[in-house]
């Protein structure tokens, strides 16, 4: 537990702290790989889920009641069974693959909505919602990215920048509750992952007032554009990191 590891720790939780503030979500994908330069991206993932739990507190604050509850109603529910499923065969997976995976997934998304004439292959429907939402539960089991799938529903949905956020914060709050049976009962909640988490607390915090205050400043159509660019480059970079 030398500076090098903590040096990297630290970034992953403050790209998490400012995507919880509402800087453009796929930031937040950066933050496993980032914190795997200098540990296993399971240690990555046990330290970053109780600090991701309360920066969903800090974030609910700032933006309380600003969800939708009907696409909540979609989101919850789908997630919890992609969370019941990333438990059952968690002995099973392989790291590099759900990386590959989730970073095809942010790619096909981003080139579809730049090349699609209709808006047909992007329409939301429930049962894209619940697919999606199945397997951003299940990504987010594994590596808390969860992002890029939910997007594949969010953002056709074309909410304003606020209930967006909203919306998600709420979501992944509910998530990361739920996730913690199972990353108790899978051995990821070890005492020495959390007195790392405890240590690294308060960067959670000022980190996502930072996400908050710099969303406040960035206009409502350069959010999304940043969304997509940010969801592109974190595709790559998965896809680089599972290859490599």
């Amino acid at each position: 537990m030398d500076l090098y590891f903590y040096i990297f720790a630290s970034l992953g939780v403050f790209v998490f702290g400012l995507s919880k503030g509402g800087v453009p979500g796929p930031i937040a994908m950066l933050a496993v790989p980032v914190m795997s330069f200098a540990m296993s991206p399971l240690q990555a993932a046990g330290i970053l889920l109780p600090l991701l739990i309360i920066m969903d507190f800090s974030a609910i604050y700032l933006y309380w009641k600003k969800w939708i509850n009907s696409i909540l109603k979609i989101i919850i529910p789908a997630s919890i069974i992609g969370i019941l499923f990333g438990t059952l065969t968690f002995e099973f997976t392989n790291e590099d693959q759900i990386r590959i995976m989730v970073g095809v997934i942010s790619i096909i998304f981003v080139l579809v909505s730049f090349i699609q004439k209709n808006n047909y292959l992007l329409k939301p429907t429930k049962f894209k919602g619940y697919f999606w939402s199945s397997i951003a539960g299940y990504t987010s089991f594994l590596i808390h990215a969860g992002n890029p799938p939910i997007n594949f529903y969010m953002l056709p949905l074309k909410l304003d920048k606020i209930s967006f956020i909203g919306t998600m914060t709420l979501a992944f709050m509910v998530i990361n509750l739920v996730k913690l049976i199972p990353y108790y009962y899978v051995g990821l909640l070890a005492p020495s992952n959390l007195m790392i988490s405890l240590f690294l607390l308060p960067l959670a915090f000022i980190s996502v007032l930072i996400g908050y205050f710099v969303q406040k400043r960035i206009p409502e159509k350069l959010f999304f554009n940043i969304v997509y660019v940010l969801l592109f480059l974190s595709g790559c970079k998965l896809i680089y990191d599972g290859i490599i």
